[in-house]
């Protein structure tokens, strides 16, 4: 069946331009009521205009949809509260967020400013962090939420340059992986998306024919099976250039050695056997970490 978002509201942060333009443009032909917030700031934050995000409501309008346009920046609170009572006056409710607002600050982590380093990870992740703080008593008082933050495999695998934007990106996992938790009782789900996309954030950073097989629309299919009704909760999709593939944060088996003081000779010569992922889980929550340790030490120890 059709993925359908009738009668669904839905932010899009970040959504003037590149991926976010095209999540929202997706999400209304659907049928979804959507909330455009940009910034309107350049590749790295500065400036700001409500303009691009007024051209994608125009667009969205034209097409026969429902949108309103937002230029509250990410990093205020305050502002992106008003962003959700907004919507909320308007249509009633708020079923769909995509944290997608980001900036880049690249350099070396030798040469990087530490106020290039905060800002990067107060777009991307206070951005976040307010953005669904702000939808998240709604969505429990309605028992139905789908949040979708965006990721990056810089942060998940690490990218030269990119220290400020890789931990931002693997702190959303972290923040995905508890609200996952914290969600399932009102209906909560939340899920990340790594893209791998040619917008404005990578067009000088690739040559051109690679640029073309990663139009960015290949990466919308993704969002849409993350935020709909049977959406996923607690996953990581990777999507570019045609492909899918889930990303997972996996717990070996590991070794148990006591508490000998050749315990760390013991660790060093069984290095390889813990890394080992060949009976690798994925634990439902951190907790299943120390049961797997106390579980294996009581066999030991009895």
């Amino acid at each position: 069946m059709a993925l359908d978002f009738k009668d669904r509201v839905a932010i899009v942060t970040g959504a003037g331009g590149g991926l976010g333009r095209l999540h929202a443009l997706a999400l209304a032909k659907r049928g979804a009521k959507v909330v455009v917030n940009d910034l309107g700031g350049a590749r790295d934050g500065s400036g700001g205009s409500v303009s691009a995000a007024q051209a994608v409501v125009a667009e969205i309008e034209a097409a026969g949809g429902v949108a309103m346009a937002n230029g509250a920046s990410v990093t205020d609170y305050a502002a992106v509260q008003a962003m959700v009572q907004a919507a909320v006056d308007a249509w009633g409710r708020v079923d769909i967020l995509v944290n997608n607002a980001g900036i880049l600050r690249d350099k070396s982590f030798a040469k990087m400013e530490i106020d290039d380093f905060r800002l990067v990870l107060d777009v991307h992740l206070m951005g976040a962090v307010h953005c669904t703080k702000a939808v998240w008593p709604h969505m429990v008082a309605q028992k139905y939420g789908r949040i979708l933050m965006t990721t990056s495999s810089s942060g998940l695998y690490g990218n030269f340059g990119q220290s400020n934007y890789g931990a931002a990106k693997m702190a959303l996992v972290g923040l995905m992986q508890t609200l996952s938790i914290e969600g399932a009782k009102s209906n909560i789900h939340v899920n990340c998306l790594a893209p791998t996309a040619a917008t404005r954030m990578t067009e000088d950073l690739m040559p051109p024919q690679i640029l073309e097989a990663l139009k960015p629309e290949a990466v919308v299919p993704a969002m849409l099976v993350l935020v709909a009704q049977d959406a996923p909760t607690r996953t990581i999709l990777c999507a570019g250039a045609g492909s899918v593939e889930a990303a997972q944060v996996t717990l070996t088996q590991g070794v148990w050695m006591g508490l000998g003081s050749d315990a760390p000779e013991q660790l060093q010569a069984q290095l390889a056997q813990v890394s080992d992922g060949s009976h690798a889980t994925v634990p439902a929550s951190g907790a299943a970490q120390g049961a797997l340790e106390i579980g294996r030490a009581s066999k030991h120890l009895a």
